[in-house]
């Protein structure tokens, strides 16, 4: 169950750079087919109408090729995050966390006891009942657990965030922090990248793995790297196929002079008949 999270801790601890992408659509072939390219996937339930039907299908699809997944949930909120893990999520990023309150009950709820109080019940992810005792134990263990800091009220308290037992991951989204701080999409403001660094070299020096949400630029990936960011969700799937179609047609647009890509052309251009 757990065993393409412990390669991606392996990745990270020996200095790897990993790099995933958002899995936004519903079709569990768009999973499949980048499996031999990316470190992980970053299935969006925030910012998606994805559900956990179709959650499970890109679940199944992940375990198929052999690539992590790590489900980004809507929120905090208990019985919403137990029906993904229950579902077989090996890793899961909740967005938004302001307090240190909120992660503990995070926590808590990935967790079963003695090390927090997860409610039992979890069908596929215990191979439908067939591997209980092995998974509740490399649950507590393996699961991957992180959570987003990308509000002030996070960063205040974040200096103990850090300390929570049992909290894997650091997650760094530098749209919704900016905007938090009054400063909307000004990602490279000295004052949000300043913030930033500071998660950062707190969460590591905590032991914590370091991840961001972000785009596909080059720019912004290097700029993750030399933080000190470990695993960077860069764009997504239909970002990355709308620019493969859009730089490909534009070349041969460039070869092809009548070729004008997503252009329309007027009603009496269609009409016209031969002169």
């Amino acid at each position: 169950m757990y065993a393409t999270i412990r390669d991606f801790r392996k990745k990270m601890d020996a200095g790897r750079f990993c790099l995933g992408a958002a899995i936004t659509l519903s079709d569990p072939a768009v999973t499949e087919a980048l499996g031999g390219n990316v470190d992980f996937y970053w299935i969006d339930l925030e910012h998606t109408p994805l559900g956990l039907e179709t959650l499970q299908a890109h679940l199944i699809a992940a375990r198929a090729v052999e690539v992590p997944a790590l489900v980004r949930v809507p929120g905090a909120e208990v019985w919403f995050i137990k029906r993904v893990l229950d579902t077989g999520a090996p890793g899961i990023i909740v967005p938004q966390v302001r307090s240190v309150a909120e992660v503990k009950m995070v926590v808590d709820a990935c967790r079963y006891k003695p090390l927090g109080d997860r409610g039992y019940g979890p069908r596929r992810a215990c191979n439908y009942g067939q591997e209980t005792e092995p998974y509740i134990k490399s649950s507590n263990q393996d699961l991957f657990v992180a959570v987003q800091i990308e509000n002030i009220d996070g960063l205040r308290e974040f200096d103990e965030i850090v300390k929570v037992r049992g909290l894997d991951s650091i997650v760094v989204g530098p749209y919704d922090l900016s905007a938090s701080m009054g400063l909307m999409g000004q990602v490279t403001h000295r004052e949000v990248t300043g913030a930033i660094e500071r998660v950062i070299k707190t969460a590591r020096a905590h032991g914590l793995y370091v991840g961001m949400g972000g785009g596909s630029q080059l720019d912004d990936a290097l700029r993750a790297a030399e933080m000190g960011v470990q695993w960077l969700q860069a764009g997504s799937d239909f970002g990355y196929m709308i620019q493969s179609v859009k730089q490909q047609f534009e070349r041969i647009a460039e070869k092809v002079p009548a070729c004008q890509p997503g252009r329309k052309i007027s009603a009496a251009g269609a009409n016209a008949g031969p002169v």
